[in-house]
């Protein structure tokens, strides 16, 4: 029997492989091989192959043998064995080898993604043709393709013959579109409402923003999330026997349509009964006890068992086991519908850190990085000291990316390397340019910025700015690490030229100032996420007026900074000009302390962690104009979902002035636009203030700020008002924040809608008091992108109580009442470039 498939087995390759001829039973001795037909393949190649060489003895069994071995190597479709005399002859017939691939008509999938994977199964340009490789690329593109939902899809290939035994390839692809979900049917579900359950998916038959979110559209992978997310919501509800039984996906016959099936078993809910600790705990129970987060006669829940055993295994990682196994064993009592719950608790070993190594850092020196590091080299390995570490980085700006992984040394039990991997982005910035804010006009700047100077983590920076209304000059150093311990200290010296006159809007109180600050500052760190900070600054304020220069602005100056009169909207709009002696030039003497407390995880684009600031300001005795300033800042971010943050935001403030001064209007604070309440111009929410002007037939401005209203004889008065700032700020601002789905780099850019509440009040002067009453919302769409040219914000906001524009009386002249504007406040598109987040 045996014999006689062996038989058959020969013949078959006599038949499939060519000519065979071996003269003579005992075969013959090679005294040379001929290789004939190559043509791109060199004749080395071919013996490296064939199993037999020179002086042997060739025999029927090497002559299979042979075939078989240069068959073997896929480069050719034909191979034949000859025998001249005592020569063999190897005709061979080479497959042709590709000279080009091209594919056509892909979107869904990059052709870049796609030539990696051709090229990984052997279908590339140089590699030798084989149709059956072609015909497995046909497969896996269609499964591609069905996982994705376009079960339209239509694959052509076409391998055209070219000269010198060649071929090219190419591969048109018509994707068609995605089938879409008609409809969700859920079988078996009693508990809760289809409603309810198909919450919890992301697809869906279908929405409005359907367009843009995509989630009617079928997709393997979704729905497989989708059903482990079914499985969740019952497993955290006590239904541990839950079970999802079958899932059917049906489409119509033109392809479009998908109808999606899920038999489910809800089965009952269980309570727990019991829950215990078992194992080699490590640490005393006590410790772990207060980690249990699922207790005795609570419905069972499959999340709140991970979380304990999460919370667990991190307690030993800080003892060194941070390879520490927590696993939850559930006991079911289905006549009781009780569960005992046992956490078995395997420490493994106690591991420390050989080394820290980090990679990728090819511009900042690697003791920036290690002075970050909480987790030390020969010390036990820490979980929370590591990820601790890998936050620091992230928060230090430099980098775009950071992860860590902890390999265990080969040869050792006890040993692990920590590897940081870091992507580093620019730090610096050095730009010149002619730009345009619908704020400032045309603007003119010029600036270098190096937050990592020569990789020290040390920060230069040098501003100049020229716009409408403003001109600045800058220079700044700051070093994060004077002393190892953390202490900062830096420098800076600014010169402003401002003119509010100019401002292309109007919507601010008109006057002209120009500004010399020189000043020093210094951080302290008090902790691993709080810190407290002290400047000392020297000001130098020099202010002018002009004619529409409002009458508080008038009194202060002439009363050297003790009263802006009788304030606003009280029908006394007297001072003209400047009076003898007054003053338009102050020098201030400021200090100002911080105390901040910071958990965000970046330093930008965070998601989450909190941040809490609060300053103090004050220009002490001695100063031109003593006032005091306190600020208080709070910031959280919440991750709703893997990709989606709830960020909440809250600024307050409160000025004076002391020594019978008040506080200077320059120091005011101020509310609306992009960076507090948008959808309002910037600075134009609060307190305003007015001026008169009359106006002859000819257009000439004949007087402004007249007393009594009364105009010069054949002109006519007419009214503006401007922002004057508070005392007092109230800003709160509410963003649901995700990145584009679309985009491929969703670090760099996210949009979200909003809600922007806020408002600057000053009992004292102007009787706008602190009432929730007082407060301006807004809501829209905002976006944030760090682009390479800089940080760019978009917002489209409706404001909801924007304050009504006074309208004209009787003789057709707008009068100010107090209880409108003279101009619109309220802006609905805003960007801004440049600024920080």
């Amino acid at each position: 029997m045996k014999l006689r498939s062996y038989f058959v087995l020969l013949m078959f390759l006599l038949c499939s492989f060519g000519g065979v001829s071996v003269r003579g039973e005992s075969g013959f001795v090679i005294e040379d091989i001929r290789i004939e037909g190559l043509e791109r393949i060199s004749a080395g190649t071919v013996f490296n192959y064939l199993p037999v060489k020179v002086g042997d003895t060739f025999t029927q069994r090497q002559a299979t043998e042979s075939i078989k071995a240069l068959f073997k190597t896929g480069f050719f479709k034909d191979v034949r064995l000859d025998q001249d005399g005592d020569v063999l002859v190897v005709h061979v017939e080479e497959r042709p080898s590709i000279s080009s691939v091209k594919i056509e008509g892909n979107k869904d999938i990059s052709t870049e993604d796609l030539m990696k994977g051709l090229k990984g199964i052997g279908l590339s340009e140089g590699r030798v043709f084989d149709r059956q490789v072609l015909d497995k690329v046909e497969q896996e593109l269609r499964r591609q393709y069905y996982s994705r939902g376009k079960y339209g899809l239509k694959i052509d290939s076409e391998v055209t013959e070219q000269s010198r035994n060649r071929v090219s390839v190419t591969i048109s692809i018509s994707e068609g579109k995605i089938a879409k979900i008609r409809q969700i049917n859920l079988v078996g579900n009693n508990a809760f409402t289809d409603d309810e359950l198909l919450k919890t998916f992301e697809l869906s038959t279908g929405n409005l923003l359907s367009f843009y979110t995509k989630d009617n559209q079928y997709s393997k992978q979704k729905l497989s999330a989708d059903l482990e997310r079914l499985r969740s919501f019952y497993l955290d509800r006590g239904y541990i026997k839950f079970d999802i039984e079958s899932t059917q996906v049906s489409i119509t016959p033109d392809k479009k349509e998908i109808y999606l099936n899920i038999n489910l078993k809800e089965g009952e809910v269980y309570t727990v009964k019991e829950v215990k600790l078992t194992g080699k705990t490590i640490v005393p129970p006590e410790e772990l006890v207060p980690l249990v987060q699922i207790g005795p006669t609570d419905t069972f829940s499959r999340k709140l068992s991970t979380e304990t055993s999460k919370a667990v295994s991190d307690r030993l990682g800080d003892e060194g086991y941070i390879f520490a196994n927590v696993n939850m064993v559930p006991d079911i009592d289905d006549a009781a519908r009780t569960v005992n719950i046992t956490f078995f608790v395997d420490p493994g070993k106690q591991v420390y850190v050989r080394r820290i190594n980090v990679t990728g850092n090819t511009k900042t020196r690697d003791e920036v990085l290690r002075r970050e590091m909480r987790q030390m080299e020969g010390a036990w390995a820490s979980t929370t000291k590591i990820e601790r570490s890998k936050m620091r980085l992230s928060r230090l700006g430099y980098f775009q990316d950071v992860n860590v992984e902890t390999p265990s040394v080969p040869g050792t039990a006890d040993q692990i390397d920590v590897n940081y991997a870091i992507t580093e982005k620019s730090s610096g910035n050095m730009m010149a340019g002619v730009g345009y804010s619908q704020y400032q006009g045309i603007i003119f700047n010029a600036s270098i910025t190096q937050d990592n100077i020569f990789g020290s983590g040390k920060r230069v920076s040098f501003n100049f700015n020229n716009s409408q209304y403003n001109r600045i000059y800058k220079i700044g150093y700051l070093n994060p690490y004077t002393t190892l311990d953390g202490l900062s200290t830096g420098w800076d010296a600014q010169y402003t030229s401002t003119n509010t006159q100019n401002i292309s809007y109007q919507q601010l109180a008109s006057y002209s100032s120009t500004n010399l600050t020189v000043g020093a500052n210094m951080g302290i760190p008090l902790g691993e996420f709080m810190s407290a900070g002290g400047n000392a600054d020297f000001q130098y304020w020099s202010l002018s007026t002009n004619q529409y220069t409002s009458e508080n602005i008038m009194n202060y100056l002439n009363s050297c900074g003790k009263s802006y009169g009788n304030g606003l909207n009280n029908g006394n709009l007297g001072s003209l000009t400047q009076q003898a002696g007054s003053c338009n030039a102050f020098s201030n003497y400021l200090v100002a302390g911080s105390f901040a407390h910071d958990t965000l995880n970046r330093s930008v684009f965070a998601t989450s962690g909190g941040m809490q600031r609060l300053s103090l300001q004050a220009a002490i005795p001695g100063s031109s104009l003593p006032f005091y300033k306190v600020s208080a800042r709070v910031q959280h971010y919440f991750p709703i979902a893997s990709d989606v943050t709830l960020m909440l935001n809250a600024d307050l403030g409160y000025a004076n002035g002391y020594n019978g001064k008040e506080l200077p209007f320059f120091q005011n604070f101020y509310a609306g636009g992009p960076q507090s309440v948008r959808g309002f111009y910037p600075s134009s929410l609060g307190p305003r203030t007015v001026t008169t002007t009359c106006t002859n037939s000819a257009g000439t401005v004949t007087a402004t700020n007249v007393v009594g209203d009364q105009c010069p004889s054949g002109s006519t008065i007419s009214y503006t008002d401007r922002a004057f700032g508070g005392t007092a700020k109230l800003v709160f601002n509410a963003e649901l924040l995700f990145p584009l789905p679309f985009m491929s780099d969703n670090k760099s850019i996210r949009l979200g809608p909003f809600f922007d509440a806020g408002n600057v009040f000053d009992p004292t002067s102007y009787g706008l008091n602190y009432s929730l009453k007082q407060l301006k919302y807004s809501v829209g769409l905002g976006a944030k992108w760090l682009s390479p040219f800089g940080a760019l914000s978009f917002s489209i906001a409706q404001p909801l109580n924007a304050d009504p524009v006074c309208q004209a009386n009787a003789e057709g002249i707008v009068v100010p009442t107090g209880n409108c504007v003279m101009s619109s406040t309220t802006q609905r598109f805003q960007f801004t470039f440049g600024q920080g987040f």
